[in-house]
């Protein structure tokens, strides 16, 4: 893109910017808050591509300062002078250009959103629970070091230890952006725990990332949806065996079910089963996009295809290995320990290079 089609875009940028920031204080929007809020995303989002885009015009006001100096100056220590400033521009240019292009990527608009996490044991019986468990760990260790919050909505664990299904929700900036890589199967191969002979399984578990959805995403018709109240089951002492506190929530026309039994209170349960519902409701949509554009990328990255491997984890060797992107890593114990950022960062770099490519910058 040469540099007077990426001040134009820029420029284009900028109107829309002060555009926005002209509706966020008029009244009408104000009192329409799905908008309002909207515009507010939007108008943060843009803010750093508004300071780039500054420091873009003044270097090349500044190369073109240099350029006439260097041709009407007659003073030899000026000319050295303007010289040495024409080649730090010069060199300075390309590298904020470059970050210009990657801010212009465009952005999937849920990365800023809190997460819904889903880890579901697969294949591999009691191993799969097991492995579940070392996922779940894996991942709440990661969430602690980023300092994220965590709420468990549902919890069924496996006979043998780990989990059958554990689903919880995250909250922080930027979760599902960061953690949406994970969708897919992860497969373990190690000696299960159970295994007299010594010999190495394969076990898998799933994996889901769904953007949380926010109230004003989706409008809920109360009037679609059944209610039912139950007992909790499973630990929690006496007052949750025993108090009608766990939720079940049917949504009619999507025949889509949540239940909340982690909370005491009823009233939580609710909220927290509501939150869930409207999140998988907005999903369905948000899966249609995914679809659209998973034929196009390569690493299948964020496509939130659950049926893709995009994972193992080789006990034996103390090897990971992501698929996606052929990344191998050989310290095993510290990736359980929730040292995942380094595959993360590439994931991100593969994407953000086939979005560069997408847009044609």
């Amino acid at each position: 893109m040469n540099e007077n089609k990426l001040l134009d875009k820029l420029r284009a940028i900028k109107l829309k910017f002060d555009e926005i920031g002209q509706q966020i204080t008029d009244p009408s929007v104000i009192s329409d808050m799905k908008r309002f809020v909207a515009l507010n995303r939007e108008y943060k989002e843009l803010e750093p591509i508004i300071e780039i885009a500054a420091k873009y015009e003044n270097v090349l006001g500044n190369i073109e300062s240099a350029k006439e100096l260097l041709a009407t100056e007659k003073d030899s220590e000026m000319i050295e002078m303007a010289q040495a400033e024409l080649n730090s521009l010069n060199e300075e240019l390309p590298k904020v250009e470059e970050q210009i292009k990657f801010l212009l990527i465009p952005v999937d608009p849920q990365d800023a959103k809190n997460a819904i996490l889903e880890i579901r044991a697969g294949t591999g019986g009691d191993e799969a629970s097991i492995f579940a468990g070392d996922l779940y760990r894996m991942y709440m260790r990661n969430i602690e070091k980023r300092g994220w919050k965590t709420e468990v909505n549902s919890v069924s664990e496996g006979t043998m230890g780990g989990y059958k299904e554990v689903i919880l929700t995250i909250s922080g900036q930027g979760v599902y952006g960061a953690l949406k890589y994970e969708s897919g199967v992860h497969r373990v191969q190690r000696v299960p725990q159970t295994e007299t002979m010594g010999r190495v399984h394969t076990s898998a578990a799933t994996v889901a990332v769904l953007p949380e959805a926010e109230e004003f995403d989706i409008e809920l018709n109360m009037n679609d949806i059944r209610k039912d109240v139950f007992c909790a089951s499973g630990p929690g002492g006496q007052s949750v065996n025993t108090t009608y506190s766990a939720i079940r929530l049917t949504h009619i026309p999507s025949g889509i079910v949540v239940q909340c039994q982690d909370e005491k209170s009823q009233l939580k349960n609710y909220e927290k089963a509501l939150s869930e519902l409207r999140t998988r409701l907005y999903n369905m949509e948000y899966r249609k996009y995914m679809d659209e554009i998973a034929g196009k990328r390569k690493t299948m990255v964020s496509t939130g295809d659950r049926s893709a491997k995009i994972r193992t984890y080789n006990y034996p060797q103390s090897r990971v290995t992501d698929h996606r992107i052929n990344y191998t890593m050989y310290n095993l114990p510290a990736f359980m320990d929730g040292e995942i950022q380094e595959c993360i960062d590439l994931l991100q770099i593969a994407e953000n290079t086939e979005r560069l490519k997408e847009s044609e910058l």
